[in-house]
């Protein structure tokens, strides 16, 4: 969540930041946690005076009955019970104030950064980078659901049996395939230099604060009630908690973790044609990159973290694009993201692959993850992640682009991971 010093230091960038999220009662919110804010500090400081005025009078009591003024004494100690009926009130008041304003807090996105554009839905985000040739399909091509049957390697149907849709089955080849690029991402990432993790799966209520999954997205995952626990929508989740709580030495930075982990998505309300086959699931495979950042560096860090997933789609020479996401289609907890895409030649249609975001200090904030600077104050660190890469649609596209007449070519980079070359 962005911090207090920060609403109050920068009120009308807060205001027009979240203008660019089209928040129509900017000003408004703002204004009332300022408001807030001033009555906690307020209320901060009448207790932090009663209890001064109270300890100054508890010191005094000794000393008046040590040279006999009993009455004074027995008067200071009134006193002194009224202070204490009036601190706890005021205690009261403040957990009180304190609650309302962390819950005004949790409501309120990121402030966008200068290059996020204006838009109000993905149609106003900005193409910034495309490459790769669009292959020309044979005549009888077909899309991945399709194929996936033909091949027998994804059996959506009996997935729904065991479970429900969006809970697919890999069979054979599909496995072999699945596997072989989660091992590729990940020793891709670990090339780059990150750190392979393996995280657990679920995680409790202060995970999801801390990066930002609750309060805002607990309609989109799943809970399990009896414990109090979520199902990770992503491996951001747990990774980045590792440094929840955590004062950092400022040698630390850059600090760079991947994991691949299942996710879990309830995706409310998602129906249509867009999401038959491996479009959107509800259960997907995942390979996470996460960099605990300087501020100074976070931006740079960004880049590099571009860089690397365009370096993965080239040598799976997958055509694809990259998008600025614009205010409107920003996502509650980042500062600046972009959306990777890869083009589905079967359907005619671009596919989210991934999205590289830096949020900046909003989710150190939550989750306390701070750094000492070189003038030894604790500063907030930055937080930033990204897919590398997402495997349904990364998945679907490579069935699709890569079908021929004599079945669907491997690319040579995975050859010798899922060690045979085509599926016929």
């Amino acid at each position: 969540m962005l911090s207090l010093p920060y609403i109050r230091e920068n009120r009308d960038l807060v205001i027009k930041g979240l203008g660019i999220r089209n928040i129509k009662d900017a000003e408004s919110i703002v204004d009332t946690v300022i408001d807030a804010d001033q009555k906690r500090r307020s209320t901060q400081a009448d207790l932090d005076a009663v209890l001064a005025e109270s300890n100054k009078i508890s010191k005094e009591i000794g000393k008046l009955f040590q040279s006999g003024e009993v009455q004074k004494a027995n008067l200071a100690k009134e006193k002194t019970s009224q202070l204490k009926d009036k601190s706890k009130s005021l205690s009261e008041q403040l957990a009180k104030l304190e609650t309302e304003l962390n819950e005004l807090l949790y409501q309120i996105p990121n402030v966008p950064n200068n290059l996020v554009p204006k838009g109000n839905s993905e149609e106003d985000n900005e193409v910034v980078h495309e490459e790769g040739d669009i292959p020309e399909l044979h005549t009888g091509s077909m899309p991945h659901w399709e194929l996936c049957k033909k091949h027998d390697i994804i059996d959506f149907e009996l997935g729904n049996k065991i479970t429900g849709a969006g809970f697919p089955v890999y069979k054979g080849k599909g496995a072999k395939l699945q596997r072989a690029l989660i091992t590729y991402f990940l020793d891709k990432n670990s090339e780059a230099g990150y750190t392979e993790v393996q995280p657990p799966l679920l995680i409790n209520e202060a995970s999801g604060l801390g990066t930002g999954q609750l309060p805002d997205k607990e309609g989109q995952m799943y809970h399990v009630g009896i414990d109090n626990l979520y199902l990770i929508p992503t491996a951001e989740v747990p990774v980045t908690n590792l440094y929840r709580d955590v004062l950092l030495k400022e040698s630390e930075f850059p600090i760079l973790n991947t994991a691949y982990t299942p996710c879990f998505r309830r995706e409310a309300g998602s129906y249509g044609a867009h999401v038959r086959g491996l479009n959107r699931l509800h259960q997907f495979d995942k390979v996470e990159i996460v960099r605990i950042e300087h501020p100074d560096n976070s931006y740079q860090a960004l880049d590099k973290m571009v860089e690397h997933v365009k370096g993965i789609l080239k040598e799976l020479k997958l055509p694809y694009r990259i998008l600025r996401l614009c205010g409107g289609d920003l996502g509650f907890t980042s500062a600046l993201t972009y959306d990777f895409e890869v083009f589905s030649t079967a359907q005619n249609r671009w596919l989210e692959i991934s999205s590289v975001s830096n949020f900046e200090t909003f989710q150190a904030n939550r989750l306390k993850l701070r750094f000492k600077n070189k003038d030894g104050k604790s500063q907030l660190a930055h937080t930033l992640n990204g897919s590398s890469l997402a495997l349904p649609r990364v998945l679907a596209g490579l069935l699709e682009n890569c079908q021929t007449e004599n079945g669907i070519v491997i690319p040579e980079v995975l050859r010798k991971y899922t060690g045979f070359d085509v599926i016929d």
